[in-house]
């Protein structure tokens, strides 16, 4: 026999063929469309590196074209974008990625067109399609035999450059049907009780839950966050909002009894009676999390060869090595400090990988500990793999929950701590239900630099979430569009600043005539305000917190200039003993004290400020004269209400389509406080579906909301709040 001849073979490889993508559809004037897809012909999902498509006009349409060159056999995923002149996006299609796999029968040279329209089930004039009579039309897959709802489809094939297509794709989406709604239940994981659990609801109680869901004629189970938030090894870790890792399962949530399935007879009586002391009506956090994690290093010690030697395991760890072993690592360096802070891990401070090998090395005598860690994580994802397959089987949806936020003391800031703002904390401006904002603790986003691997932090982390869920909730759906950035020595959340955000530049204040900015940046305060809020004791609190450094003119001393100093020194301070009856009051009215500011200098460009929030409530503001009141009034309105509205729309257009670009679960915004109006047409062209809480109503004058009233993409839930174990 002979052999094929080397250049024969490798001119059969290179046999390319001519790809045309096609689609109607509206612009405006500088919008352009785009194909990115999942190979680097298409930009590997890199929208600035897609296939720019060129306008043509088709009778009163107009179709956006575009081709290339591909090899045969050539397959892809790829999404349709609306971008600017810069490529950025503007909006993109809704729903699952299309899929596109050339014909092997596709010879050199030939050409096939995709007709990118929405349909899957035709019925037309001809008598092939039914003459408009759905039950005689063409069936293209599954689908209920009713009347497809808006304008009639068509199909147009035309030439170009003077060569009609060898083939025609169309790929014209779903069946317009009437729209589905359905019932379900949000419910903390911890809250998931069976008699099977140890002290706290467990990923497998989730089939039980499920089975309850389909008698109830629920469609729908919503979970809060189930990621790790061991960071402090205390109660208040229950918080689910509070990631140690976006990655990790948290191991409250295993079920240890399935850890083997021979448990030695004296580690089986020590679950039983764990489960008699652990039953209650309330979780007991800590005790829980230390008995669960005892018996599994006890199982560990027996099953840990055979586990980590199986091809199911080794799987898993090939899947999920790259956040896995930071993981193992940090969890061990925390444990090893007795601290999550890893700026107090010495040289284990600044992560690198070559730290890394060295701590999760087979060689290292705490190998046993990092193996631990990677085994009750396989565990966590098998139970709750298990519990999320029976799920779907019976039809329940599954919904997670994606925290706005990490913990500053986290993996993922130890690992990648240029995609945060380690000097900001995130929060929420103030509201009707709390006069001085929120203040979460979490670090803000480093968008440019996430932007530079097009968010592979994000897509990562969705990737992660779509294994187990089949929908999710963003929580905090506002952050994407600007987020609450507070200096990271604030306590409260009340001096803040959105970010990102245009400021008020110090030459635009100057023209207005405003020009004293010391006066109006630095806390404002008098004798008048100390003896308001302080009685008769103020003399006491100015010279221990203050100076005066001119007639009547106080200002904070250096060890008491920020809201997180003053909490603690006040606590520690030499004088305590003078005002150990009054340190509420003095706490409360130092801080208020500091906060009698107008605007906030930015700081990093001091000729940038900021107005502070209901600046015209302080004393501050109060005491200018009537001609700086008008216009820093008209400027403050302008700044969070009107200027900042194409850049927040631009930035959400940046970040949302990766997250929900990055899986197939449907994604629902929670878009609840101080809503800007750019946000809901937004979230309407990326098909987003918002949140409505009845006891919260938008409307004036409504006590209590209807949801027959709402539209159609909307969540509604009865209430809302956080919750915590004790």
């Amino acid at each position: 026999m002979v052999a094929p001849h080397p250049a024969s073979s490798k001119k059969n490889s290179l046999e390319t063929v001519t790809l045309v993508f096609r689609i109607p559809y509206y612009t405006q004037w500088g919008q352009s469309l785009l194909v990115s897809g999942s190979e680097p012909v298409l930009g590997s999902w890199n929208v600035k590196h897609g296939l720019l498509l060129s306008p043509m006009h088709q009778g009163e349409e107009l179709v956006w074209c575009g081709k290339l060159s591909v090899a045969s056999g050539f397959k892809c995923e790829y999404i349709y974008y609306v971008v600017d002149d810069d490529r950025n996006i503007l909006r993109w299609e809704a729903g699952r990625r299309r899929k596109l796999v050339l014909p092997e029968a596709i010879q050199e040279g030939e050409m096939l067109e995709t007709h990118d329209l929405w349909q899957v089930y035709v019925t037309g004039s001809a008598s092939e399609l039914g003459r408009w009579d759905s039950r005689k039309g063409l069936r293209l897959f599954h689908a209920d035999t009713l009347l497809e709802v808006g304008p009639n489809r068509e199909l147009t094939v035309d030439s170009m450059n003077g060569r009609l297509p060898n083939y025609v794709y169309l790929s014209d989406g779903n069946f317009r049907q009437i729209p589905w709604r359905g019932a379900g239940v949000a419910i903390p994981m911890f809250s998931v009780r069976s008699d099977d659990d140890l002290g706290v609801g467990e990923f497998l109680d989730l089939k039980l839950l499920v089975d309850w869901a389909v008698d109830s004629g629920f469609h729908l189970v919503q979970l809060l966050p189930v990621n790790d938030t061991s960071v402090h090894g205390m109660w208040w870790d229950s918080y689910p909002y509070s990631s140690l890792s976006v990655f990790a399962l948290h191991p409250l949530y295993l079920r240890v009894q399935a850890l083997s399935k021979s448990i030695p007879e004296e580690i089986e009586h020590e679950i039983s009676m764990a489960k008699r002391q652990l039953h209650g009506e309330s979780v007991d956090y800590e005790a829980t999390m230390a008995t669960k994690l005892s018996i599994a290093k006890k199982i560990f010690s027996q099953e840990k060869e055979t586990t980590l030697s199986s091809i199911s395991f080794l799987k898993f760890f090939s899947d999920n090595e790259e956040w896995l072993r930071p993981y193992a690592a940090f969890c061990f360096l925390r444990d090893f400090f007795e601290t999550s802070d890893h700026s107090q891990w010495g040289c284990f401070a600044n992560y690198s990988k070559e730290k890394l090998e060295k701590i999760v090395s087979k060689d290292s005598l705490q190998y046993d500990i990092i193996c631990f860690h990677y085994y009750i994580q396989f565990h966590l994802h098998l139970q709750l793999s298990k519990a999320a397959e029976y799920a779907r089987k019976k039809k329940v949806v599954l919904k997670g929950d994606l925290p706005i936020g990490v913990d500053r003391n986290s993996v993922d800031t130890w690992v990648y701590p240029n995609l945060f703002r380690m000097n900001t904390s995130t929060g929420a401006p103030p509201d009707y239900f709390d006069k001085n904002g929120q203040n979460w603790g979490f670090p803000t986003y480093n968008w440019e630099e996430m932007s530079k691997d097009n968010y592979a932090w994000w897509r990562a982390r969705l990737t992660q979430m779509s294994k187990y869920f089949t929908a999710y909730r963003i929580d905090h759906i506002l952050g994407f569009f600007r987020i609450w950035e507070l200096p990271d020595h604030a306590i409260t959340g009340l001096v803040g600043k959105f970010q990102p955000s245009i400021a008020l530049s110090q030459e635009e204040l100057e023209r207005e005539g405003i020009w004293d900015f010391d006066r109006l940046s630095r806390p404002y305060v008098c004798q008048e305000m100390l003896q308001d809020k302080f009685g008769t004791f103020w003399p006491v609190v100015a010279a221990h917190f203050l100076n005066e450094y001119k007639n009547d003119c106080y200002e904070f001393k250096e060890d008491f200039n920020t809201e997180k100093k003053i909490v603690v020194k006040l606590k520690s301070s030499t004088g305590k003993s003078l005002w150990l009856d009054k340190e509420d009051q003095i706490q409360k009215g130092l801080i208020e004290l500091l906060q009698n500011i107008v605007l906030i200098r930015d700081t990093e460009d001091g000729r940038k400020f900021y107005p502070r929030f209901n600046l015209e409530e302080t004393t501050s503001f109060r005491n200018l004269d009537e001609h700086s009141k008008k216009v820093l009034s008209r400027l403050y309105y302008d700044y969070y209400f009107s200027r900042q509205e194409g850049l927040w729309r631009q930035n959400a257009l940046k970040t949302l389509p990766v997250l929900l670009n990055s899986s197939d679960m449907l994604a629902c915004g929670e878009d609840l406080g101080l809503i800007p109006s750019c946000v809901h047409p937004v979230m309407q062209e990326l098909g987003l579906i918002g949140l409505r809480i009845q006891r919260m109503p938008s409307e004036p004058g409504i006590e209590f909301g209807l949801p027959s009233q709402y539209s159609y993409m909307t969540v509604c839930s009865l209430t809302f709040f956080p919750l915590m174990l004790s």
